[in-house]
């Protein structure tokens, strides 16, 4: 259906895609994999037209075209669905799904129809939303759907998938699976990206490889294994993945009790987390992890319970009285919450210090010192390309990432929570962030990290808290860390007594 053929992109002097090889077939899912800044992305532009090569050419169903456009690539049944949305929020799920491509008559808008096949299609996905619904009062699972809803009612020949499950949950992206494979059925061909590899393995046909630009090879998915697929994006073994982590547990800097907020997502919950230590916090989503860190943070309203920073309670815990008292908090969602997308890297590293004497002296902002405040924290994490000026958005989700993480080198914090602090990056950016971690808690800092990655919490922790239903099920203690031990709390004391008879 599709080959790319010798494909080149060039920005000024820096050449982002070299000599891309790439086919696609009828009724496959070919999986794309790379680091973030492999060039997946600027792939992707290229097939759907947003960019021009180069060089080199693309084929679609026999024709051969040296460039392409957006209206084209329509034309020809291309359809993408982005990391970044592209929907209006001030405009309801119909008049997002039909956007620019409205059904009218002569004079009115045929809106029954439109809204009879906007309802078929959200039924095929089993996804339920109000057609009526404002999209900017979504979750962020919820716009991600409708962002597939809109690629599918061109019933596209390709579809191109970019970390669609990013956002979603398990059961919202099993809907989608399901929605993959009919399509395979009638033969559409899908180019998926993700991170993901149990995703990949479950419903990829063949994979292709890219770093640095470059194409490393395709292989078909059942020849090859996890540690195979990731050994060719980053180009060194798994083994180098986890670093040893040298802990030295010494006060408690941050003890948290019987803590409830006012929406009932955390119940009486009880942590503590030493100095020179790493604390995992596990459980499915929507257990509750998430709320705890924002509470902790003062995102939460909270209802009862009690904080306590360096052995002093926090009585009416705010993000400006944590930061502080020197408690840096990195959200899941760094787009929604982390980053100001449209700020330059630069202002997105100090916004959150901007009262430091580095950075400041009273009301006035050392403007002149910025760049150089911000060169150590992002060189130190690798951000690529660097270039403090360009605006957040136009990085990888791996650099975003890496952005919203040097805040935390502005000052030396006591306490560094993270939420989901690797989710929609690449392995190689997995490395940079497991290293920071590594950094912060040799050099004796208190590290909390709720993730839903099982190897990281094994990896990374000293001891685990699982989440259920808002409640902390279980403390696991290092010597007790494991899959099986960890996933045996992950429903509740009655499912954990099941397993044990």
């Amino acid at each position: 259906m599709l080959h790319i053929k010798g494909l080149i992109k060039s920005f000024g002097h820096i050449t982002a895609l070299s000599n891309i090889d790439l086919h696609l077939r009828s009724g496959e899912v070919h999986a794309l994999l790379g680091e973030n800044g492999a060039g997946k992305s600027t792939l992707i532009n290229l097939i759907v037209g947003t960019f021009e090569p180069s060089a080199g050419e693309l084929t679609v169903n026999g024709k051969t075209y040296n460039k392409m456009n957006p209206a084209l690539a329509r034309q020809l049944g291309i359809a993408s669905v982005f990391q970044e949305f592209s929907l209006v929020p001030d405009l309801t799920v119909l008049e997002n799904l039909f956007l620019a491509r409205e059904k009218s008559g002569r004079i009115f808008l045929k809106k029954a129809l439109m809204r009879a096949e906007a309802q078929r299609l959200l039924d095929e996905l089993e996804f339920h939303v109000s057609l009526d619904a404002m999209v900017g009062q979504l979750s962020r699972a919820q716009k991600q759907m409708i962002e597939i809803a809109k690629a599918l009612r061109l019933e596209p020949k390709i579809l191109i998938l970019d970390e669609p499950t990013a956002s979603l949950t398990d059961g919202e992206a099993e809907k989608l699976f399901r929605t993959i494979r009919r399509l395979k059925e009638k033969g559409v061909g899908i180019i998926y990206v993700s991170h993901r590899m149990a995703e990949l393995r479950d419903l990829s046909d063949r994979v292709t490889v890219l770093r640095g630009g470059k194409y490393i090879g395709t292989v078909n998915t059942h020849e090859v294994s996890d540690e195979g697929l990731i050994e060719m994006m980053i180009g060194r073994p798994v083994s180098e993945l986890f670093p040893t982590i040298t802990m030295r547990p010494a006060e408690i800097a941050l003890k948290v009790d019987r803590l409830s907020v006012e929406n009932g997502a955390v119940i009486d919950a009880s942590i503590y987390a030493r100095s020179g230590e790493v604390v995992g916090l596990a459980g499915l989503v929507g257990c509750g992890r998430s709320e705890l860190c924002r509470a902790i943070f003062g995102l939460e309203p909270i209802s009862e319970g009690r904080i306590e920073l360096r052995g002093k309670p926090v009585n009416r815990p705010t993000p400006s009285v944590m930061l502080d008292n020197d408690l840096c908090y990195f959200p899941a969602d760094r787009g929604e919450e982390g980053l100001a997308l449209i700020r330059p890297a630069r202002e997105n590293v100090t916004m959150a210090g901007l009262n430091l004497p580095s950075v400041s002296v009273g009301p006035f902002f050392k403007y002149t010192k910025e760049a150089s405040l911000v060169a150590g924290p992002l060189n130190e994490l690798a951000l690529s390309p660097y270039d403090p000026e360009r605006r957040a958005r136009a990085f990888s989700g791996g650099n975003q990432q890496k952005i919203m993480l040097a805040r935390g080198l502005m000052k030396d914090f006591d306490v560094y929570i993270f939420d989901e602090p690797t989710v929609g990056i690449d392995v190689g950016a997995k490395a940079d962030v497991y290293r920071y971690i590594k950094r912060l808690v040799e050099g004796g800092a208190c590290v909390i990290v709720s993730t839903s990655e099982l190897p990281e919490l094994i990896n990374l922790s000293k001891r685990i808290y699982v989440m259920h239903e808002g409640r902390i099920m279980a403390e696991i203690q290092e010597n007790e860390k494991s899959e099986a031990n960890i996933l045996s709390h992950y429903f509740g004391e009655s499912a954990e007594k099941e397993l044990i008879q």
